[in-house]
């Protein structure tokens, strides 16, 4: 496992970083040229050598649910090879972003079948999640999460079998 020391020695490497150091003696690192919303690279380096490098790139059953991964034991090059990786990710715009989210919700849209055998659709259009009731909007939602939590909490389940 690399120090505290040289990680940061690593670090310190990338010059389209800038070190801010925070509370309990740890160090974030943000990246400016970030062309998404996100900005933080390196995130609460411990001197105990612990401390995570956003990974937005890598599926998210990979990181944590902010996107991160954990860096405590790894080596130089994986250091350095996750750091280029985020790198070149914070510098693509986010449509790739939502093409992943696309697919990670497509298998919600579809048929949802209630208690007493009751049909509801759930379609995605345009940025929303519509839920219809044959032809006629019942909810519109926007986030592919909202519309399967309200479809569960309402006794409803996932038709399987048809799908639209």
């Amino acid at each position: 496992m690399l120090t505290f020391e040289e990680k940061l020695s690593i670090i310190e490497t990338f010059p389209e970083l800038e070190r801010k150091d925070v509370s309990l003696g740890r160090v974030n690192f943000h990246f400016p040229g970030s062309v998404q919303e996100k900005k933080i690279v390196v995130q609460h380096l411990h001197p105990n050598g612990n401390g995570f490098v956003y990974a937005g790139h890598l599926k998210k059953k990979e990181t944590d649910r902010k996107g991160f991964i954990n860096i405590r034991d790894y080596s130089e090059e994986e250091l350095k090879a996750l750091i280029k990786t985020s790198l070149s990710y914070l510098s693509e715009p986010p449509v790739m972003q939502e093409e992943e989210e696309d697919d990670e919700f497509t298998k919600l849209e579809g048929t949802w079948v209630g208690q007493d055998k009751q049909e509801l659709s759930l379609v995605r259009e345009d940025q929303l999640w519509n839920v219809y009731s044959g032809p006629n909007l019942e909810e519109c939602f926007e986030s592919p999460i909202e519309a399967e939590r309200y479809l569960l909490d309402e006794g409803f389940r996932q038709n399987k079998k048809r799908k639209m």
